[in-house]
């Protein structure tokens, strides 16, 4: 290539990855794998040191990207730059230039900064771009493990790695009912957890937090030593990541002790991390614009094999969507025989292109997710089915934000039955504890189940039911009989006393989740009769709601079928009359909450009790909004500048009290 020929390929290159790195950083999405990208990355930098130029807007140079606005923004004391990488042994052996480093897991999740005053967590901040995070401070309160009150009474700020261990992903993954809205990988799940703004969320999600690097401990004499630096948060109550020390002689064996263990390591890991213990040595080194000198990251060395592509099995879900999983002939990687793995989309299925025979190499995402790296053939022979696999009905590929995926069109489609089932039993619809997705396809597959209204009907099949595999007189007690061996209702009858909201939810109207069918019943004062009544236009001006929201409501009501089938259920089910607030209270103002709070236990129980007085609570700034609650009332977040803007007031938690709920 000539220069203009470089030149272009490195402005394509760095566009590719600052793409890749918006989607992850900011949007908690993978648009392509670890190896790509480091490929990527690697051919980007061989260029611009081959041609000595490096182009504005290169992602070598620059550090991340802007945190979203959703909640408020505070700047680092110190800027956190990201690490210099190799996967190179003894290149990390040499690194150490005859010293001694503490080697430590490099944890893949999201990092934190912590900081404490007068021995209690003062406020937690994510590292953002690496100069401006997002504070957190509620959510960093309801991490399984952080201690929330030290010995250490000076200013303490540390650093670390918040996380979801594989088996609460694998869990929780599992909950959630509609496949193509499950988690891609336990990083994406942690980063929207930390960043919920309702900390109760955060609270169920058991993220953990573990330290990897002291900021500042005035007045603690360290003795020169990371280890020691170590060993003082570990003392103050915090899980420090797991650490060895070593010498260049000791490097190589203790990657080979990591590497055994992360064959059955539950903390998502992408490599390992190489400081010097020396920590005036180490910070005499200074920083490039990029990178610290103190510290090396070791990305593993991913282990390839190639196989060859058997087929691809297509996976319809409740929405339709309907996922290409690759079946290969068996290989072992990592330790482990694995022979399919997730082609995720048509976009990605056609990138490939794939076929059947073809030789490809396949690997394992940070030595844990099966991933297909390359297509050795490139036949691009695969036909896209044009029926779905579970119906016969008729398949569309549709543009579904940056991806190409395929739809099954059917509404009465099979797998969309199961999943609209799954829906109905699941926590936030009826809660029925018992019904699980494999346990509905049975009922289903054997007749038992047509409609929603059957679950509460399947005694008329007991004798079937207990004589099924996995099941049981007992097992059948539990779900369907009138009582368990305590005394307590079966699963299916406790379903039958639920709420409005909780049945309309459960219905699987396109759009409406729980907190939209709240504020419907809520407006309609729970009279299911007066919603079927209202208009489109009636609806969409139900804060939370909107005119597509609205469009969606009407239309399914107005599907005879629909409407049979829900009605059907309504009789089945026992609603709870929910208290409607007095009028002259709280009724028709419209209130925001943001920050943390200290009155209230979190933003929940705060929306609870203005929705008790006949208030509502939503997530956005608008002319309607009665104030914005806030007990940073100075801060520059988006939604205190929304309510300048409009001269909404901004008020304290404990001024709204006093005006509103006392």
């Amino acid at each position: 290539m000539n220069y203009q020929e470089k030149r272009a390929k490195m402005q394509e290159l760095a566009g590719k990855l600052n793409e890749a790195s918006r989607a992850y950083y900011a949007e908690d999405k993978e648009i392509i794998s670890n190896l790509e990208y480091d490929r990527l990355y690697d051919e980007l930098q061989a260029l611009e040191k081959e041609t000595g130029v490096v182009l504005a807007g290169s992602p070598t140079v620059k550090v991340g990207f802007e945190a979203v606005e959703e909640l408020p923004k505070e700047r680092h004391e110190r800027p956190m730059l990201s690490l210099d990488k190799t996967k190179d042994r003894e290149e990390l052996a040499e690194w150490l230039q005859g010293k001694e480093g503490l080697l430590s897991w490099k944890l893949d999740g999201l990092t934190i900064v912590l900081t404490y005053q007068d021995g209690k967590l003062l406020k937690a901040v994510t590292r953002g771009n690496g100069e401006i995070g997002e504070v957190i401070t509620g959510n960093a309160k309801v991490f399984k493990n952080i201690p929330l009150q030290i010995s250490y009474t000076g200013e303490l700020i540390l650093r670390g790695e918040a996380v979801i261990t594989y088996s609460d992903f694998e869990r929780m993954n599992e909950e959630i009912v509609d496949v193509s809205a499950r988690y891609k990988n336990p990083r994406n799940l942690c980063s929207g957890s930390v960043r919920q703004l309702d900390n109760r969320i955060a609270a169920e999600r058991n993220i953990r937090f573990y330290a990897f690097g002291l900021v500042k401990a005035g007045g603690v004499d360290f003795e020169n030593s990371r280890e020691k630096e170590f060993i003082f948060l570990a003392e103050q109550g915090f899980e420090v990541v797991e650490y060895r020390k070593v010498t260049p002689e000791t490097v190589a064996e203790t990657i080979a002790y990591y590497e055994k263990k992360i064959e059955q390591y539950d903390i998502p890991s992408d490599g390992l991390v190489l400081t010097y213990d020396d920590i005036a040595y180490g910070e005499s080194l200074g920083a490039t614009s990029k990178f610290p000198r103190n510290s090396i990251a070791f990305k593993w060395q991913d282990e390839i094999r190639e196989t060859r592509l058997l087929e691809i099995e297509w996976s319809p879900s409740r929405t339709g969507l309907i996922n290409p999983v690759a079946i290969f002939q068996p290989v072992e990687l990592e330790g482990t025989t694995v022979s399919r793995a997730s082609v995720h989309n048509i976009s990605i299925l056609r990138a490939l292109k794939l076929g059947p025979g073809d030789r490809i190499t396949v690997y394992k995402a940070n030595m844990i997710i099966p991933q297909i790296a390359e297509n050795l053939t490139g036949s691009d022979t695969l036909e896209i089915p044009e029926h779905c696999p579970a119906c016969g009905g008729r398949t569309e590929v549709r543009q579904v934000a940056d991806a190409m995926s395929l739809y099954c069109t059917n509404s009465e489609c099979a797998a969309k039955k199961i999943k609209s089932f799954a829906h109905l039993v699941s926590r936030d619809a009826l809660n029925i504890d018992g019904l699980s997705e494999a346990t509905l396809e049975k009922f289903i597959g054997k007749g038992f189940i047509h409609e929603f209204a059957d679950i509460f009907h399947l005694e008329r099949y007991q004798e079937e039911i207990v004589e099924m595999e996995g099941f049981g007189e007992k097992s059948y007690q539990k779900l369907i009989g009138g009582k368990t061996a305590d005394g307590k209702a079966a699963s299916i009858d406790a379903a039958r006393h639920t709420t409005l909201p909780r049945f309309l939810y459960a219905l699987g109207i396109a759009g409406i989740g729980l907190a939209n069918a709240k504020m419907i019943c809520r407006e309609f004062g729970d009279d299911f009769e007066q919603m079927l009544q209202a208009d489109a236009e009636r609806l969409a001006e139900i804060d939370g709601v909107g005119g597509v929201l609205a469009e969606a409501f009407v239309s399914y009501f107005q599907d005879a079928e629909n409407l049979r089938k829900a009605r059907a259920l309504y009789q089945e089910l026992s609603i709870e009359k929910r208290e409607q607030a007095e009028e002259g209270d709280l009724n028709g103002k419209s209130f925001v909450i943001t920050g943390s709070l200290t009155r209230y236990e979190n933003r929940d129980a705060m929306k609870e009790a203005i929705e008790a007085k006949g208030g509502r609570v939503t997530g956005s700034v608008t002319k309607k909004t009665v104030c914005l609650i806030n007990n940073d009332i100075n801060s520059a977040s988006s939604k205190n500048k929304k309510a300048k803007e409009l001269g909404i007031p901004i008020m304290t938690e404990e001024d709204f009290i006093a005006e509103y709920m006392e």
